[in-house]
C-alpha cells in the first residue's frame, strides 16, 4: 500500500467524483466539486489517496484548516471526508485492507507537520459511511453533537493547550413566501453527494414554473455559513429534506408536489 498527495492525474478522474468514476448519479453532481477545490487548493486543503500493491486507487481523504470548514475552531485541520472504495461495481472493495487507517495516520502526520495541534473529524451514528464509532476506536473523542442524523464532532488533541472544536449553531430557518412553495437548497460544494441533492431540487423545482420558488444559499461564502448555521441541506416550505444518502429526483419532486396541491 502507498499513500500520496493528489495529483492533476486524479483530479478529475477520480477526485471530483470520490473514486466513482463508474456512477451515472456523478454526473448530476454538477462542476460543484472542482469549483469548491480550485477555490479551496491555496487555503490549506490537502488530499492524499491510497492506492494498493497493483498501483489502483482504493481510498482518499481531504482536510482542510478548521476555519474553511462547517466547525468553529483554531490551530486545527477538519477532516471532511475519509473513503475507502466499498462498491462491487467499478473500482470494487478496498475495505478492511488498513487503508482506511493509513489514510488517518498519514493525514494525521501532516496535519501535525504543518503545525496544527489537533485533527478534527464529524461521524454519524448509522453505519453506512463517515462512522462516529471508527473514528472512536481511532483515538477521537466526542466534543460535540447536533442535526437530524445527530451528527457527532470529534478530535485528537497534538498538544494539551489547544481549545475544543464546537459545531456552527444553525441560527435561521427558511422563511415560507406566501401563495408559492419555497424549496431553498444550501450549498458548500465540498461533497458530491450533496452536489446531487442540490442539482436534483433545482431541476424538480423548475418543473411547477411560477407556482415554486427555488433558492440557493451559498454556504462557501463564510458570511452565508455563519448567518445560518446551516452548511448543506435542503428544505422545502421550511421542513428539512433528509439527504443522506441523497433522495432520488423523482422522491424530491414528489416533496415538492405534494406542498404544490395545498396550494
Amino acid at each position: 500500500m502507498e499513500i500520496i498527495d493528489l495529483s492533476k492525474e486524479y483530479e478529475k478522474r477520480l477526485y471530483f467524483v470520490c473514486l466513482e468514476d463508474w456512477s451515472e448519479e456523478m454526473e448530476e453532481a454538477g462542476d460543484h466539486k472542482e469549483v469548491w477545490y480550485n477555490k479551496m487548493k491555496d487555503k490549506g486543503l490537502r488530499v492524499k489517496l491510497a492506492l494498493d500493491d497493483k498501483g489502483e486507487v482504493g481510498g482518499m481523504v481531504q482536510y482542510v484548516p478548521i476555519e474553511y470548514s462547517f466547525a468553529e475552531g483554531k490551530d486545527l485541520y477538519f477532516m471532511n471526508c475519509i473513503w475507502v472504495h466499498g462498491h462491487k461495481r467499478g473500482r470494487g472493495n478496498f475495505q478492511k485492507q488498513g487503508m482506511g487507517k493509513a489514510l488517518l495516520q498519514a493525514a494525521e502526520d501532516d496535519a501535525r507537520a504543518l503545525g496544527s495541534k489537533g485533527m478534527v473529524a464529524w461521524g454519524i451514528p448509522l453505519p453506512f459511511w463517515m462512522k462516529a464509532s471508527w473514528f472512536k476506536k481511532q483515538g477521537y473523542d466526542k466534543v460535540d453533537q447536533q442535526g437530524v442524523l445527530g451528527q457527532v464532532l470529534l478530535w485528537k488533541p497534538f498538544t494539551d493547550d489547544v481549545i475544543p472544536p464546537r459545531w456552527i449553531q444553525q441560527k435561521r430557518r427558511p422563511e415560507v413566501t406566501a401563495g408559492k412553495v419555497t424549496v431553498t437548497a444550501f450549498l458548500s460544494g465540498w461533497c458530491p453527494a450533496q452536489n446531487i441533492v442540490f442539482e436534483r431540487a433545482k431541476r424538480a423545482a423548475a418543473k411547477f414554473g411560477s407556482d415554486v420558488e427555488f433558492q440557493h444559499i451559498d454556504t462557501f461564502n463564510r458570511k452565508n455559513l455563519r448567518e445560518w448555521g446551516i452548511s448543506d441541506a435542503l428544505f422545502v416550505d421550511g421542513k428539512q429534506v433528509r439527504t443522506g444518502p441523497p433522495p432520488s429526483y423523482e422522491k424530491i419532486r414528489s416533496i415538492i408536489a405534494q406542498r404544490v396541491k395545498k396550494l
